[in-house]
């Protein structure tokens, strides 16, 4: 099914819950984060994915709430964005010559190239200037080579992140994925993450909630999650 200009419906599978607690006797992996070691990680909101993907923008309220929120309680924001051309020349051949069409690749690595509109930040976003901005060449930035995000967290002693943005089953779930297996802490919040349909963006966070991380609603993480 496909979805307009509306936040995913979001609701468990009644099977998801039964795995879960089977598993790990909880629903939750990580009842509260300290929020000076807690980053906002806001994965690809660029005006090309946000075009792409209509979802993505009504995740837009709920990202710009949660990085008030950390910054108010001494968290890190971080705009991770992505660069896939360069000078015309694709920085990840691979995908590029085999997952588009000829015409497709180009549109994806030249939109997504330094100085183009579809690379920068969607403007409803509200970015302070202590917020960190951040460049990947990847669907997840901890890829080696991808980003410097890694270091730049640990050079702040962050372990904990929340991850939103676009898309729920791409980059967000690549980035968070690879964080938890890289020992971060890691939270996927549900109506602010985005996915082109409703199974997409289910499917995602499924099969994070299950084995990598946790998954809540942007009202619980600031009311809980993040609460002094």
């Amino acid at each position: 099914m496909g979805t307009s200009d509306q936040v995913h419906p979001f609701k468990w599978p009644q099977y998801v819950l039964e795995r879960v607690m089977a598993k790990r006797g909880q629903l939750h992996v990580y009842p509260s984060f300290s929020a000076a070691e807690t980053a906002l990680l806001v994965i690809d909101m660029q005006n090309f994915y946000v075009a792409e993907v209509p979802t993505a923008r009504a995740i837009v309220p709920h990202i710009n709430q949660l990085a008030q929120a950390l910054r108010q309680t001494g968290g890190t924001v971080a705009w991770v964005n992505m660069t896939a051309g360069k000078g015309g020349d694709s920085l990840w051949s691979t995908y590029h010559d085999h997952f588009f069409t000829p015409e497709k690749a180009a549109n994806h690595r030249d939109q997504l190239s330094e100085g183009s509109p579809g690379h920068a930040l969607y403007p409803a976003l509200h970015t302070q200037p202590s917020d960190w901005m951040v460049w990947k060449t990847r669907f997840s930035p901890f890829i080696a080579g991808s980003s410097h995000l890694d270091s730049m967290l640990r050079a702040k002693r962050i372990r904990n992140l929340i991850v939103v943005g676009t898309a729920t089953n791409m980059c967000c779930e690549s980035a968070a994925r690879d964080a938890m297996m890289l020992d971060y802490r890691v939270i996927m919040v549900a109506d602010a993450c985005a996915a082109r349909y409703d199974e997409d963006h289910m499917a995602g966070l499924t099969s994070f909630y299950q084995s990598f991380g946790d998954v809540r609603l942007t009202q619980e993480v600031i009311d809980e999650v993040l609460r002094p």
